[in-house]
């Protein structure tokens, strides 16, 4: 058994990608598994070698189609993960584990991302004047206030299957301009030149699920089309000439509206998650999953495959009876505690993996608290007759 090493890796903002350092000089192998996970700021399944379809399903959303390893790894002994796009969401500990044989390996690589300075140096100039000049100072909190209130702002339901960010001009912009669209995580959302899309520009997390109007620069509208939108934003558009200057800029602030689901603590709670009638036929697939990208349901057909749920999952989660007939692919988890305090989402596909709809939902469970009155107290404590099978009492 390996102790446990620990590196830290600096990554700047804008940077293609980062890697995260994993050597040994152990003999390695055929049967080498090498699994990366993070530990912190909270658990996730992050890459595994070799690759199969089931790990794949493991595989948080948020590293999706976004990490590689060497493919003569079990040779070099460099078993160093390659992150791309790095944002200030990856930051966190990140956990290198090697099963070789009876023996695990375990090397440890805290993430920093360092984002660049982006607070105006009239902003800075200002601040440092504040105590001598509150007047100005007071000016500036207007001229902000004001600023915010002149953002167009757009609201959407989450499970909306589009929502339009608007933004039109009455300049006469080149033909050959670029304009493109980032999220104020610094990801590109769209990148739209030469008269067409560029899809090879864009961040992995928007593929697919953005549109601009074909001749955008002639009619002037280069509002963007953002398919099933998931999480609020601030969005900049910026239209860049051949050279590169920039000739026009704006922002969107889009605000979608998470349903929150309260739970005070009963024996089974609600996610809903409904399809329109006119899609609920094309249905042969949907997934549930929580924010950390942890499988907590999943309806293929006629198969309700528990293998590939999240272990804290299984046997307490259930789809609502005749959900093929009326499209209500609500989710009903059982016994609901402040552990499941999380973001899940619903993703609908039809058989070629286009999604149909994809709702997010807020869940909130209330702590259970118990008033002592008297000499003694009932602390309460409910499970599942599937959960005890097999158990045994523990007194403590």
């Amino acid at each position: 058994m390996g102790g446990d090493s620990l590196t830290e890796v600096k990554v700047k903002e804008k940077a293609e990608s980062v890697i995260l350092p994993c050597r040994t000089k152990a003999v390695l192998n055929k049967d080498t598994l090498v699994e990366w996970t993070r530990s912190e700021p909270y658990f996730g399944f992050v890459h595994v070698f070799p690759n199969t379809s089931n790990h794949y399903r493991q595989q948080d959303d948020l590293y999706c189609a976004r990490t590689e390893m060497n493919v003569d790894l079990l040779q070099t002994g460099d078993l160093s993960l390659t992150l791309k796009y790095p944002t200030d969401r990856d930051s966190g500990s990140y956990i290198c584990t090697i099963y070789r044989d009876q023996d695990i390996l375990r090397q440890r690589v805290v993430l920093h991302h360092v984002k660049e300075e982006r607070f105006p140096i009239w902003a800075i100039v200002l601040l440092i004047s504040l105590p001598l000049l509150s007047m100005v100072a007071g000016g500036a909190i207007f001229l902000f206030w004001f600023y915010l209130r002149t953002v167009p702002k757009v609201e959407v339901e989450s499970g909306s299957k589009s929502v339009e960010l608007p933004f039109k001009t009455n300049a006469n912009l080149p033909e050959d301009a670029k304009v493109e669209w980032r999220d104020e995580e610094n990801w590109t959302a769209h990148v739209f030149q030469n008269g067409a899309e560029q899809p090879n520009q864009q961040s992995w997390y928007y593929r697919g699920r953005t549109e601009m109007r074909p001749n955008a620069l002639k009619d002037k509208d280069l509002s963007l089309t953002l398919k099933y939108p998931t999480k609020s934003d601030f969005l900049t558009c910026t239209v860049y000439s051949k050279e590169g200057k920039i000739l026009l800029r704006g922002e969107v602030l889009l605000q979608v509206k998470v349903p929150e689901v309260v739970e005070p603590g009963e024996v089974s709670v609600e996610l809903p998650c409904k399809l329109k009638d006119e899609l609920k036929c094309e249905v042969t697939e949907v997934v549930w999953v929580n924010s950390r990208g942890r499988m907590v349901h999943r309806y293929d057909r006629d198969k309700h495959p528990p293998e590939e749920q999240f272990y804290t999952y299984r046997h307490q989660t259930e789809l609502k009876t005749g959900f093929k007939e009326t499209g209500d692919f609500s989710l009903t988890i059982k016994y609901p505690t402040d552990w499941d305090n999380k973001f899940y989402t619903c993703k609908a596909y039809r058989e070629d993996t286009t999604i149909l709809m994809k709702k997010r939902v807020k869940l909130r469970v209330k702590e259970c608290q118990v008033e002592v009155q008297g000499a003694s107290v009932q602390l309460p404590f409910q499970t599942t007759p599937e959960l005890l099978q097999g158990c045994r009492t523990v007194y403590i």
